[in-house]
Parts: structure tokens; sequence; C-alpha cells
């Protein structure tokens, strides 16, 4: 017998209202996302892949059909759920250690129980020492490290990636990429993952969803069978290159991205 999905989106419509008519953001998205999987929603702007990830976060109201968690229906953001944004959001006037406990704060959890915690998932991430820091003193990367810690805090079931790495120099995010990757390997978390990259939606995901826009609809579902844990040297195998080249193809058809050589 199949396990029930954890995330289970079925009909999803988001209409936003105006006075210069309506905007059909996502239309008739079906989605079942299983515990413990990976999956990226990779697509071009404008296809509604953040407005998507806001519907399941209970962030945005949908229009219709149903999105629900666990069995749950979705009316506001969930618990149990890590949230990592684009832009790492953090506070400057609050010291690294007290932007990651923020979720705790929050919840009106007692901070002394989650400082451990919270140092070592700094130090996990390559920030031991840095608690006593601002924000400002660090570097793009370093400050996503810490949002990512602060989405970790509380040992989530789910986390929600909204182009967290988008930002950032190849350099690092391919660091970031292997950061990630590991988290996921030793905690097995469902993550529902936003990006633009092609290769970066292989390397992590177990399934990469493609979103067409215009409306914003599902036009291809890719399971991803490579071995891991993964690293950055898999990115030059045949098998790799293999669905990049695929999901290239799809972003072909859909007129998205020109054919090569043309």
């Amino acid at each position: 017998m199949t396990a029930a999905p954890y995330i289970h989106l079925a009909g999803l419509d988001k209409v936003y209202r105006s006075g210069r008519g309506d905007v059909t953001a996502l239309q008739g998205i079906d989605l079942d996302v299983h515990k413990g999987e990976f999956v990226s929603i990779l697509g071009p702007s404008g296809c509604g892949k953040s407005t998507l990830l806001k519907c399941v976060a209970g962030l945005e109201p949908i229009t219709g059909g149903t999105v629900e968690i666990a069995g749950e229906a979705v009316r506001q953001p969930p618990a149990n759920t890590g949230f990592v944004f684009q832009r790492d959001v953090l506070l400057d006037w609050r010291t690294v250690l007290d932007n990651v406990l923020l979720p705790a704060e929050f919840r009106r959890l007692n901070r002394a129980d989650w400082r451990p915690r919270a140092l070592q998932l700094l130090a996990d991430l390559g920030l031991d020492g840095y608690g006593s820091r601002y924000p400002w003193e660090l570097s793009g990367g370093m400050r996503q490290r810490v949002a990512i810690c602060r989405g970790l805090l509380l040992d989530p079931e789910l986390l929600l990636m909204d182009e967290p790495f988008g930002a950032l120099d190849a350099i690092t995010r391919d660091e970031l990429n292997m950061e990630l990757e590991r988290i996921w390997e030793k905690s097995s978390k469902t993550v529902l993952f936003i990006t633009h990259s092609i290769a970066e939606a292989v390397f992590l995901s177990s399934r990469v969803i493609v979103m067409a826009r215009q409306p914003g609809r599902i036009a291809d579902v890719v399971d991803i069978d490579l071995p891991r844990p993964r690293t950055l040297a898999l990115r030059e195998t045949p098998e790799f290159t293999g669905y990049t080249r695929r999901l290239r193809s799809t972003f072909e058809l859909l007129g998205i991205m020109k054919k090569s050589g043309t």
C-alpha cells in the first residue's frame, strides 16, 4: 500500500484580483510530495514558483483547489516547517546567534534550551565562533548559512526554500549545494526547493517539477535517479548531463529557451 503524500496539492488555482483585471498566477496544480523527498520546482521568472511555495507555506490564500500537509488543510503557516528565502532577511541589529534563535522566540520557547542547537548548527555550517558577530560583518554566503541555520533551528519536518542561493557567486553556490546535500542526507527532511538553475535542480533533487508560465502550471515531472551522497564531480558524468539535456529540451519545447545552434 502506497503511503499517503506528505504534501498534497489538487487543482490548485491562484488568481490575483485587481482593478486592471485578474491575473492567473497558478492554474490546475496537482502535485504530491512524499515524506523525505527532495523536490525542486524549476522554471523561468513569472511562472509562479514563489507563489506556489507561498501557498504551501500558508502565506498566500488560494483561489481554488486543495493544499494539504500531513492530511491537514493549510490555512496558515503550518507548524514544524522551516523557511529559507532568497533574501536572508537577517536583522542587522541582532547578533548571528540571536538571529538563529528567532524561531524559538516566535514560538515563545525558552531560548536557553535552543542555544546549544543553534551553536551546533552554526558549527556544522562552518560558522563556529561567529555567534557574537553581526550580519553586516558577514559575506553574502555566510549570511545565507545563518538563514539556513535559522530555518533548521526547530528541526522542522518540512523545509521550504525559495531560490536561497540565487544571488550568490558560483563558487559559494556550489559550496552551499554541497552543505544542503549533506544536511538532507543526514536528516531526510522533506524539502521543496525553488530554483532557476537546471544543474542545481538535478544535483539536489529526487524529482524535478518543471513549470511553464502564463498561467503557471506543471509542464513536466522528471525523476532523478542518481547515486547519493552526491559530489560536484557527479556533474561531469554522462548520467547527469542526460538529465540536464532532457530538462533543457523541455524548456525548448515550451519556447522558454532557444534550441542549440539557433
